[in-house]
């Protein structure tokens, strides 16, 4: 297939089969699955899962044992100009000390045969222009994590993959770089993100790939994913009658524990039947709130047990 056939707007991301093996650990087994255009899909698993060496097979910087991994049907390595079609940042944006931000990506312009305006409209884009004329060695990570960013953008690709972006990003940061990659994706564009900040994915992402071990857990819109969760709703309870409680729970069938403040965590009941056998057994409540499955809590179950390098 020519790059003339090649249509960056299919930029349909697929991993089929993607294995990685190291003499004696496998840090990608047999992995499939698929990121669609026009949508944020989080990229999760523990730390060493073989989430960074996907993304870096998927870019070609890592040779797969076997397996393949395709953006808009072809290769990484098969794209003509590639820098117009994906952009990338695997690590936080590096440059040399001594050369500011706008001069940073007026290089890679140069290099890249890109317009030296894209370099202006990149930094204006991650909102970096009155930094432009700062020298990297005084940028922070996360104005570095801001500029590395606007190096990928800078062919005006269709499709970006991020590991872990919001490194080194304040609150605020947080929620411009949620903000702007939404916005990218209600453009059309595949937006590819690996991360650990579970409460973050939860608001940012449209679809979620869990791995661990290197293999895939789970794949789907987050709404069904977290829905899919075995225990679903949970009731939390307070009380100075825990024994007394989980007692006249337990008669009903429901599964009481509790953490390690003494809070009874209830399955199998809801609250208002919680408060109704507090009430028969003359137990005394400070608290009764329903809890519903997140993300967080859902990753946790899908995990758990599950070592990172094998």
């Amino acid at each position: 297939m020519s790059d003339g056939q090649w249509s960056p707007n299919t930029g349909q991301i697929v991993v089929s089969g993607l294995t990685k093996q190291y003499k004696n650990v496998r840090a990608v087994d047999n992995l499939s699955f698929t990121v669609e255009p026009g949508r944020v899909t989080g990229f999760l698993g523990p730390n060493g899962a073989g989430k960074t060496t996907t993304l870096r097979m998927l870019l070609n910087l890592v040779t797969p044992t076997s397996g393949t991994a395709t953006i808009g049907g072809r290769r990484y390595a098969d794209l003509t100009d590639p820098l117009r079609h994906v952009g990338a940042v695997l690590e936080a944006s590096s440059a040399h000390k001594g050369r500011t931000g706008i001069n940073h990506l007026r290089v890679i312009c140069a290099a890249a045969g890109f317009p030296q305006g894209r370099a202006d409209e990149a930094l204006a884009l991650v909102g970096l222009t009155p930094a432009a004329k700062r020298k990297f060695k005084g940028y922070s990570l996360g104005m570095k994590q801001r500029l590395g960013i606007a190096a990928a953008m800078l062919g005006d690709p269709r499709v970006l993959i991020l590991d872990e972006p919001a490194n080194g990003l304040d609150p605020e940061g947080i929620r411009w770089m949620r903000g702007f990659l939404k916005g990218l994706a209600q453009e059309g564009r595949t937006v590819l993100v690996s991360s650990h900040l579970l409460s973050e994915m939860q608001l940012l992402a449209d679809d979620v790939v869990i791995i661990a071990a290197g293999q895939l857990v789970r794949q789907g819109p987050v709404d069904q994913v977290i829905g899919s969760m075995a225990q679903g709703v949970r009731v939390r309870v307070r009380t100075p009658q825990a024994d007394e409680l989980t007692a006249a729970l337990k008669a009903q069938s429901a599964t009481v524990t509790s953490d390690e403040h003494g809070v009874l965590l209830v399955d199998g009941a809801d609250a208002p039947t919680v408060g109704r056998a507090a009430l028969a057994a003359g137990v005394e409540l400070h608290e009764l709130t329903t809890e519903r499955p997140d993300l967080e809590r859902v990753f946790l179950e899908l995990t758990a047990g599950k070592a990172g390098i094998r």
